[in-house]
């Protein structure tokens, strides 16, 4: 517990640094209380996948492309909120988060902050992006969006257990359906021309992506 106790404690202290940076009008009390907030969400029981430990790749991931990223605080915000409502017998999981994030956040930033933030958690509904962002929003959500994807282009080892998490979200789900389901998400995917948008992420994860998602759709045919 120690370790997961830490992890989370680390997560927080980025979770306030990219907070503070962003505005001077909030205390640390009042930071902490939206963290635990955040801590509860994503600890709840039907999350097997869209976990803490999801938010922490990402994050770690983050670190190392910022440097492309014209706003990266509103990157890493967008990524915290992101899965922060996750039911999945709903559809309509990121408009809750985006409106939570939105409801948590405006005391403490700006109108358009908030309406970045959230724009990009909109996006990862369908991971498609609003034409009509300027061009530095624009490639600031394609970095957000190939970073919540970039599982797909894991090691095959990650990929499956990435697999078997989200059926595991799906466990109210029979077999038939959850295959009919999935194949269509999976089929769906292979169908984009480029998973990821960015050149960093495409030249390191398409193919492995698409060889991991046509090993899951043989792997469902079978069931």
């Amino acid at each position: 517990m120690k370790t997961v106790s830490n992890k989370h404690d680390e997560l927080g202290k980025c979770f306030a640094q990219h907070l503070s940076a962003m505005t001077s009008d909030i205390s640390p009390k009042q930071i902490d209380r939206l963290w635990q907030d955040i801590v509860m969400r994503y600890g709840e029981p039907q999350r097997a996948y869209h976990t803490l430990n999801h938010i922490q790749q990402l994050l770690i991931q983050l670190e190392s492309i910022k440097h492309h990223l014209a706003e990266p605080h509103i990157i890493a915000l967008a990524l915290y909120y992101h899965d922060v409502i996750y039911d999945p017998t709903r559809s309509d999981n990121e408009l809750k988060s985006a409106e939570l994030a939105t409801d948590a956040l405006s005391p403490y930033l700006s109108t358009e902050q908030c309406q970045q933030i959230y724009a990009l958690i909109m996006m990862t509904a369908n991971h498609q992006i609003d034409v009509l962002i300027d061009s530095e929003k624009y490639n600031d959500a394609a970095y957000l969006l190939d970073m919540d994807l970039s599982i797909l282009g894991a090691p095959w080892y990650a990929y499956e257990q990435y697999a078997n998490a989200i059926r595991q979200e799906y466990a109210h789900v029979a077999d038939d359906n959850y295959r009919d389901g999935r194949t269509a998400v999976l089929q769906g995917l292979l169908a984009h021309p480029k998973l990821y948008l960015t050149d960093h992420y495409y030249d390191q994860l398409e193919s492995q992506a698409r060889d991991n998602i046509k090993r899951e759709l043989t792997s469902l045919a079978g069931l």
